[in-house]
């Protein structure tokens, strides 16, 4: 039986994978930003063969995010770290305020930074993976983006580093770039973008999950560094 820990483990992506790997028996730790969020998400999962356990954390106050685990416990090590939760606002430069670029960089970079620095030692100690779901912005930023593909381009350099600095340990590092997937992200996107929202055009949630269990199931004498992924058809 292995370990995780996910974070937006409460919808589109980050449920899938939770649900994949509870299905496969193993035990999964799931981050909420409170403790009735808590409760919220071991009960969705509740039906699950694998075993669920919460950890109280929340990503848009990285720097509260140390002094929340030292009243709880932790997992002894990890078998995968993975990061999936992510906000979004869209707005051009000229528009977007300090608010929503310190929200943004905050949840999508500075929060995965911190948490991997907390948990890097269980990590290590279970020779584990950490996984980035990162995002096609993360490797081309578009018009009214910038905020978004800034901290999805920072997530890749964190991840990257991350790769360099930890090989000697054991420790794997993969980023998954996902194009336009089928979430309530997605919905709220294309609202943003003022088009109506066909969850058919894009990817399943399903599909990216099966792109992140390969890499975790690749041998240990491999490592998939970067996946892209996009919609086919």
């Amino acid at each position: 039986m292995a370990t995780h820990l996910i974070t937006g483990a409460g919808s589109g992506i980050g449920a899938s994978v939770t649900r994949a790997l509870l299905e496969r028996g193993d035990e999964v730790w799931l981050l909420a930003r409170d403790a009735g969020r808590a409760r919220q998400l071991a009960g969705a999962f509740a039906d699950a063969p694998g075993t669920v356990r919460t950890l109280v954390g929340d990503l848009a106050e990285p720097e509260r995010l140390s002094w929340a685990f030292g009243h709880q416990g932790l997992p002894g090590e990890l078998d995968s770290l993975l990061h999936v939760a992510g906000v979004c606002e869209l707005g051009a430069v000229g528009e977007l305020t300090p608010k929503v670029w310190q929200a943004t960089l905050a949840a999508n970079l500075v929060a995965p930074a911190e948490l991997t620095r907390l948990l890097l030692p269980q990590v290590r100690q279970a020779r584990g993976q950490v996984v980035f779901v990162n995002s096609g912005a993360g490797l081309h930023a578009h018009p009214q983006w910038s905020a978004y593909a800034a901290s999805k381009h920072g997530l890749k350099a964190l991840a990257d580093s991350l790769r360099g600095e930890e090989r000697g340990n054991g420790v794997r590092v993969t980023s998954v770039y996902p194009g336009r997937t089928a979430t309530p992200m997605q919905e709220k996107v294309h609202r943003q973008e003022g088009k109506a929202y066909r969850p058919e055009d894009w990817i399943t949630p399903e599909s990216v999950t099966r792109t992140v269990l390969a890499a975790l199931d690749l041998p240990r004498d491999a490592e998939v560094t970067d996946l892209t992924v996009r919609p086919g058809g």
